[in-house]
């Protein structure tokens, strides 16, 4: 089993973070997407769409969505459970990461994609950068009122809806979309995820 990986993309970091929450460690390649190496023949034969993190098991079956790989970890190493535990609270969790999924990290990775020079090479929308952008700064109000009444995103215990907006909120950083000190509840988690030891993997 081998984890295809590059150290300063969002999803394979989210992946990283989950294993380390569970405390697990597997080997990994690192894939250079600023080289173009994603897109070699023969990376491409363990995903067709180009894109990491992808988990190789040891029959050669290839993972490539990075919520797949988390749940089939979860499967054979349910604790703790970073998906939820009951009937219930799996379809709390499952809400709350949908919601960080679509509402941070990927406008988050929008607003960079469409105003970094990285990819001046693909079109990009400076109007949909910023839209994004706003779709964040937005969350990030409501999210503050969210957070005003439990210590994580879902609820009382970490989970994977954490880890989704986290690796969110820090890539909009590249392009100084941060999470402001003047709503305290938001900061007061965003502080707590950071410090935890997976967010450095």
């Amino acid at each position: 089993m081998r984890l295809y990986d590059y150290h300063a993309a969002p999803n394979p970091r989210l992946v990283r973070i989950y294993l380390a929450e569970k405390g697990i460690s597997i080997p990994t390649v690192q894939v250079d997407i600023t080289k173009g190496e994603h897109q070699s023949a023969e990376f491409l034969k363990h995903n067709p769409m180009g894109r990491v993190p992808v988990l190789e098991l040891d029959d050669s079956t290839c993972l490539s969505e990075t919520v797949a790989i988390c749940r089939y970890f979860e499967a054979l190493h349910p604790e703790p459970a970073l998906f939820g535990s009951d009937a219930k609270n799996q379809a709390v969790v499952e809400m709350w990461r949908r919601r960080m999924e679509f509402d941070v990290a990927l406008p988050a990775m929008m607003a960079m994609r469409h105003t970094h020079p990285m990819f001046a090479h693909e079109k990009q929308i400076e109007a949909y950068a910023e839209l994004s952008r706003q779709r964040v700064e937005d969350t990030m109000q409501w999210l503050n009122g969210e957070l005003g009444g439990r210590e994580y995103i879902a609820g009382d215990t970490y989970t994977i809806a954490d880890i989704t907006a986290l690796i969110g909120f820090d890539f909009g950083r590249i392009v100084d979309l941060r999470v402001p000190e003047h709503l305290p509840a938001l900061w007061r988690w965003y502080q707590s995820v950071r410090s935890r030891p997976s967010s450095s993997s």
